[in-house]
């Protein structure tokens, strides 16, 4: 009998199908033995090297005896972990855990669960890499320094249960930055002059009086009066009519960055959930012949594409869509950042008579969806381009020169299989010389806009962009952060909270390399070096950590305390210490001040919470109509509001208008008053009749009704794009407010 460790039960279950009796297949079900988890786990020997600790944890002794059990019974023992440095390293770990020299334990790879990759990687077996694998001690050696020295430091000056780390705290920085980039934003006014030539043709000003003009080119409303006048009083002819070929490039086939970006964007995947569904299509599903992987590993920064995959595909292309859809010849992708793994294979179906058609009985609906996505962007990577016909047409006049684009669909190329993205933009037949009336001509105000958030498919984009982290590491970053607390995702926006930027100031002021994009960066091109075999993976880690441990005793000493903690004059009822109003990472609590002896807590809504906020607080006099007590003036998120007095045994709570505003229209869905109220997405219309009647509306309506056939709701008066217009509550249909006028 012959042993194959892997590290995913279902993928031992998938391997077992195609390997038949001979063969015992047995998962590790990950790393197996590790640094330990509840100290440091490093010494210092003589030479200035870090050694870790690694020991075998309970909880994966029963698997470490079960392998045991079973090599001792077998010829041959294969360690079939996945291809990339913590794969390595896992095998490593097993080899020493079953006490085997991991030089003698033969060590197979494959990029996709096929029957006939894991027979090519059985023959064509290797020894373990042991520069691989001393790049990932050095890189978890790495973390574990920075996370067991500095996140104690944090939580000390800070509050409990702080947390850094190399790649995470650089992560947090791009996050936190972008945010001081949108706070620090000064708004731009420019304006547009939109023009319609005669047959309705939309063109751009691009000059005027021979100076040409950019998108912040007229600043000032005085301006773009000038200019319209000049346009209005000027004449125009076609001078110039130009039409080139444009090609639109294929995309290239999936890594894991884009993968996890494409997927955010189209299916409103997170990058977790992304690689949870790629690790069940890869580790093997059912299909028509059998439990199988459908894609290549993918956990993957290469492009390439294995030559029997690409063969295979050009042929289904020709068969499907004809030869004038096939190039000359393959297509090459190459991915030009440094540390690209190019052995492995870029993400791909492993077997294309299983189309997305006939997947669809056999994968779960999210499986379908991101293998949909995998199969059709690896048959579009090797179709042609799609040719468009762009079409340019220049208007001059004396004084203003305008232009037109359009374009038109001439081939659809790789279209044909995706769709296309962007409809045609058609221009009318005209010549050169012909005279060119304007239709139409508008002014329209606009202010430049800041920086937007990043979401998380843009944050892995810059992590990749700035080579931070690796492949495997985006999607835990940007779930860490959020675990953490030091962001929230809102409508897909990664925001930071305030203690985001308290650490990050702290980290900037203290340990500027742990935060700095380049230093991180270049860590990680020492570590493929160290893979690489071109560094040393102990001088890299002696030159980090002692230069790092004097910052952190540095620290110690230079770091002020944030941390606040107020008496509040009751003893703790179990001790009879003081009892404290503390801050935690989710708000304030009550804690006693004889801690960590006596562990007692309440929640801040009792009288911690009275004392803490009775500044904030003024009398009124309103009367809470669910209790009789006084009601108080208390300042929310939204701006002040009335809260009852016996909070918390009473939560009543009413808005607060100092000048309640009050429609002259009744409410459209059951005739009761119409008043502004405030939420946390700010000012809305709403029925006094709620809940009863849910009534609500950003503008306030008006007694107009809407002319749509079949509609009769209220039209509300807004600005819509400069211009006053009168919009439909229910249809949303606008009509300029001149027409209703």
């Amino acid at each position: 009998m012959n042993l194959i460790i892997v590290e995913s039960p279902a993928k031992a279950k998938t391997i077992k199908n195609f390997l038949g009796k001979d063969y015992e297949v047995i998962a590790s079900k990950g790393h197996i033995r590790d640094l330990p988890k509840s100290r440091f786990g490093i010494s210092i020997d003589e030479e200035n090297h870090l050694v870790p600790a690694y020991s075998v944890a309970k909880e994966n002794a029963a698997i470490v005896k079960e392998i045991n059990a079973l090599a001792k019974k077998s010829e041959t023992i294969y360690i079939a972990t996945d291809e990339d440095r913590e794969g390595e390293a896992i095998g490593w770990h097993i080899a020493h855990a079953i006490k085997r020299d991991p030089e003698t334990l033969p060590r197979i790879v494959f990029h996709e669960i096929t029957k006939t990759a894991i027979n090519h990687a059985l023959e064509n077996a290797r020894k373990i890499d042991i520069n691989m694998v001393n790049a990932q001690q050095a890189r978890r050696i790495l973390d574990r320094v920075v996370g067991y020295k500095l996140s104690p430091l944090l939580s000390s000056k800070i509050q409990k249960g702080l947390s850094a780390g190399r790649v995470q705290s650089s992560a947090l920085k791009l996050v936190v930055d972008r945010e001081r980039e949108i706070k620090a934003f000064v708004p731009e006014e420019y304006w547009t002059i939109d023009t319609l030539f005669k047959k309705d043709i939309e063109a751009t000003l691009i000059s005027h009086n021979n100076e040409k003009l950019s998108k912040l080119s007229i600043t000032n409303k005085k301006q773009a009066d000038e200019i319209a006048e000049s346009v209005k009083a000027d004449s125009f002819v076609i001078t110039k009519i130009e039409t080139k070929e444009r090609k639109s490039s294929t995309p290239p086939p999936f890594m894991t960055s884009t993968l996890q970006q494409t997927a955010s964007s189209k299916l409103g995947f997170t990058p977790k959930k992304t690689m949870m569904v790629a690790q069940a299509l890869y580790e093997g599903v059912k299909t028509p012949s059998g439990t199988s992987g459908v894609i290549t590993y993918m956990r993957t920064d290469s492009l390439n594409l294995a030559h029997e995959a690409v063969s295979a595909v050009r042929g289904v292309i020709e068969s499907r869509f004809g030869k004038k859809y096939l190039p000359d010849e393959p297509k090459v992708y190459i991915k030009k950042a440094k540390g690209a793994q190019e052995a492995h294979e870029a993400i791909r179906p492993t077997m294309l008579q299983f189309t997305p058609e006939v997947a669809q009985s056999f994968l779960k609906p999210d499986e379908i969806k991101l293998y949909r996505l995998i199969y059709e962007r690896f048959m579009a990577c090797q179709m042609n381009d799609a040719i468009f016909e762009q079409q340019s047409i220049l208007f001059s006049g004396k004084n203003n020169e305008y232009r037109a684009i359009g374009r038109k669909l001439t081939f659809d190329g790789f279209y044909a299989l995706t769709g296309a993205e962007d409809k045609d933009k058609l221009l009318p037949a005209l010549k050169e010389g012909e005279a060119a009336d304007i239709q139409k001509i508008s002014q329209e105000q606009h202010f430049t806009e800041p920086p937007a958030r990043y979401s998380e498919a843009a944050l892995i984009k810059k992590l990749e962009a700035e080579g931070i982290g690796r492949p495997s590491t985006y999607a835990p970053t940007i779930a860490t952060l959020s675990n953490r607390t030091y962001v929230t995702i809102e409508k897909k926006q990664i925001i930071p909270t305030e203690m985001a930027f308290t650490v990050t100031e702290i980290l900037e002021k203290n340990f500027a390399n742990i935060v700095d994009v380049s230093f991180t960066a270049n860590m990680e091109e020492k570590l493929d070096e160290v893979a690489e075999g071109e560094n040393d993976w102990q001088k890299l880690l002696s030159d980090f950590y002692f230069p790092f441990l004097e910052q952190v005793e540095e620290g110690k000493t230079n770091i002020l305390s944030l941390k606040t903690a107020k008496p509040l004059g009751r003893a703790c009822p179990k001790c009879g210490e003081e009892l404290l109003l503390r801050s935690g990472r989710f708000g304030e609590f009550i804690a006693c001040s004889g801690f960590p002896k006596c562990k007692y807590t309440e929640q801040v809504e009792s009288e911690g919470k009275e004392e803490s906020e009775k500044s904030n607080s003024e009398p009124s006099d309103e009367i809470c109509d669910k209790c009789g007590k006084e009601m108080v003036v208390k300042n929310g998120r939204n701006g002040p509001f009335l809260a009852c007095s016996g909070y918390p045994d009473c939560k009543n709570t009413k808005s607060l208008n100092v000048e309640e505003k009050v429609s002259l229209t009744p409410c459209p869905d059951c005739g009761g008053k119409i008043s502004l109220k405030n939420s946390r997405r700010g000012p809305f219309w709403g029925c006094e009749n709620y809940p009863k009647c849910k009534f609500i509306s950003k503008f306030e309506p008006s007694t107009i009704k809407c002319k749509e056939k079949g509609c009769d709701g209220a039209l509300a008066k807004r600005v819509y794009r400069g211009k006053e217009v009168y919009e439909c509550i229910k249809c949303k249909t606008r009509t300029p407010a001149e027409e209703i006028n």
